[in-house]
């Protein structure tokens, strides 16, 4: 071959024309995970490395396409191939065992089941403003889980199995004032709440949220009932009245006129001094990675409005509900405090 020939053969930024179409595979990996999640392999892993023919067997999988699969998940830390046809757990791995403390398995089955993934497969219907979620399944996010039955606890155990290991970041990161009322609004089954009141005895909570939510509860789990309380509402029409608020994953859910009325609602409820704790991804400016900006376009995907926002928009948020942003604070992990208080 002449080098002429040879140079019509060289492309204009090699690497990056290889980057952008390897970019466009990556739903293969998640794809991966889920499916050895699904099968249980963590569990098989525990008491040591095993080779992919035992493995096959204890799952009920093909050896084969079974190590494809672990392969590929091992590119990213999350198994390793220790030698030709033998793995073992690695740290984030171990997190999907089933009996691992904080376990992420259902986590991580929530985060690929299709009411997530096939909505980002339709982020055109949002960028010409149809919700994708509504045009995939007929209704809101919000409507087909309060529907879903028994499909729900997939859901429900889920957030629970990711709060678990977010809220050790966040309970740890701020200073709760002694003797404080803190009220969790829409909590959920109250994991939030509890880690605080664990972490702070002197404090009362209060978990506020649907009825069907509240009689699903675990605040028992303090072993003593004096502490806490259950007051149930809706966030568009009222709030408790406390010292502290937490709003976890809340704002991310809406846009901002209605993000503005439930902190309106708790504006109007809260005592002298208090302070609001919103608990999401803070986004950075600029090219930065960062976790928040990938959770952002989820909320694109399965929220009509919903998304992360950055500090300045947090700021404008907060002054449309006759309040400021007092700080921000960085808990170790993606999602951020934003305190805020009255003006």
């Amino acid at each position: 071959m002449t080098k002429q020939m040879q140079s019509q053969l060289v492309l204009k930024n090699e690497d990056a024309a290889l980057h952008l179409l390897d970019q466009t595979m990556g739903y293969t990996y998640q794809a991966a995970l889920r499916a050895v999640a699904q099968l249980g392999v963590a569990d098989y892993l525990a008491d040591g490395p095993k080779s992919v023919v035992d493995l096959a067997q204890a799952v009920g999988a093909e050896p084969q396409k079974l190590q494809r699969l672990l392969r590929v998940t091992a590119t990213r830390d999350i198994f390793r191939e220790v030698e030709p046809g033998v793995f073992e757990l690695t740290p984030a791995a171990d997190y999907l065992r089933t009996d691992a403390d904080h376990s992420l398995r259902s986590a991580v089955l929530m985060l690929t089941d299709e009411t997530f993934w096939r909505p980002i497969g339709e982020l055109i219907e949002s960028a010409r403003g149809n919700p994708p979620f509504r045009h995939l399944y007929g209704k809101s996010f919000f409507e087909y889980w309060s529907q879903a039955g028994a499909q729900a606890e997939d859901f429900h155990v889920g957030m629970s199995s990711m709060s678990e290991v977010e809220n050790i970041f966040l309970v740890r990161s701020y200073e709760f004032p002694d003797g404080a009322t803190v009220a969790d609004i829409a909590g959920g089954f109250g994991g939030l709440l509890l880690r605080v009141l664990q972490t702070n005895p002197s404090l009362h909570g209060i978990l506020y949220d649907q009825p069907h939510v509240l009689e699903r509860n675990r605040l028992g789990e303090l072993a003593d009932n004096s502490r806490w309380e259950l007051s149930s509402g809706d966030f568009f029409k009222s709030a408790p009245k406390a010292d502290i608020y937490l709003l976890k994953y809340i704002m991310h859910d809406w846009p901002d006129e209605q993000a503005s009325l439930i902190l309106k609602n708790i504006r109007k409820a809260m005592n002298p001094g208090a302070r609001i704790l919103i608990m999401d991804p803070l986004i950075p400016e600029g090219n930065t990675p960062h976790s928040g900006k990938l959770m952002d376009l989820l909320c694109m995907g399965i929220y009509e409005g919903g998304r992360e926002r950055t500090k300045k928009e947090f700021e404008q948020l907060l002054a449309s509900a006759d309040m400021r942003l007092n700080r921000t604070i960085d808990t170790g992990c993606y999602v951020s405090i934003i305190e805020a208080c009255a003006v």
